[in-house]
């Protein structure tokens, strides 16, 4: 059973479009979790059991569910059968073709707890390294690139992606980025390291045909948001989160991609 929001005045915690998968005894993605989500799913499963092909609710957000968004959202239900369930197979595939990638370099402890915060997210991972050991570590669900010229994989990636140098070699780290840079079409650059070795960049980078306002795009360092934690895992989490502000804040050609309007209009 498809379960959608497919309208939302007021504060909600999904947007229109928002959806997810309900089965018997399983459920796949979300449409912002809480009592609303909960009671969701059991009525989905509910309209399963009845053989209900499609339905249509009113929820305000309220105590009467739990919740004090203020709002109110419509959820439509609809059965996935024949030309519906292609109808969602082919929306799943063009959100995936839309997600912008995000190029991870180095598949250390920060490279691959960075790839692994990524996952879930509304982007496509690619983890690259010259090491194969290291790429066999990450996750089976992570992209991941086996390059003997990591530099090249930039030069490669299509318009608009996001790219993040955390290998362990600083010259490796410098032309990566130094690549990214000149590019010039990418929502989000990062280098690890202090902001000693950023200076260091900043020279090399002018002696090398760089100039100001190309490193006026670099967020070096990574994560740096005021929290005095190095484990890789803090690192990664707060980067994830600066590449993903990142990307909603750039212009429209570079924005996460939105949510898709609704596929079930006149269910109701």
């Amino acid at each position: 059973m498809l379960v959608e929001i497919a309208a939302v005045a007021g504060s909600a915690p999904r947007e229109a479009g928002a959806f997810m998968l309900v089965a018997e005894t399983d459920a796949h993605g979300t449409i912002g979790g809480g009592a609303l989500e909960f009671q969701m799913i059991q009525q989905a499963r509910r309209l399963l059991r009845e053989n209900t092909d499609a339905a249509r609710l009113s929820i305000p957000l309220g105590p009467g569910i739990g919740q004090c968004c203020g709002g109110r959202v419509e959820i439509a239900f609809v059965r996935l059968v024949g030309p519906i369930a292609a109808d969602l197979l082919n929306r799943v595939r063009a959100a995936e073709a839309a997600l912008r990638p995000v190029y991870v370099f180095g598949a250390g402890h920060v490279g691959l707890a960075l790839a692994t915060a990524l996952l879930p997210l509304p982007v496509r991972t690619v983890l690259v390294d010259t090491r194969k050991e290291q790429l066999d570590k990450a996750a089976a669900d992570i992209e991941t690139r086996l390059s003997a010229i990591p530099e090249a994989e930039v030069e490669r990636a299509p318009p608009g992606a996001a790219f993040v140098a955390v290998t362990n070699d600083h010259v490796l780290d410098f032309l990566i980025t130094a690549a990214a840079l000149k590019r010039g079409d990418s929502p989000y650059i990062g280098m690890i390291g202090s902001r000693t070795k950023r200076a260091q960049f900043r020279r090399w980078f002018f002696e090398n045909g760089g100039n100001a306002a190309q490193l006026a795009e670099l967020v070096s360092p990574i994560g740096d948001s005021g929290v005095d934690d190095k484990r890789p895992e803090v690192i990664a989490a707060l980067t994830a989160a600066e590449i993903i502000v990142k990307m909603n804040h750039q212009p429209s050609k570079w924005a996460l991609p939105a949510a898709a309007g609704t596929m079930a209009k006149g269910t109701g």
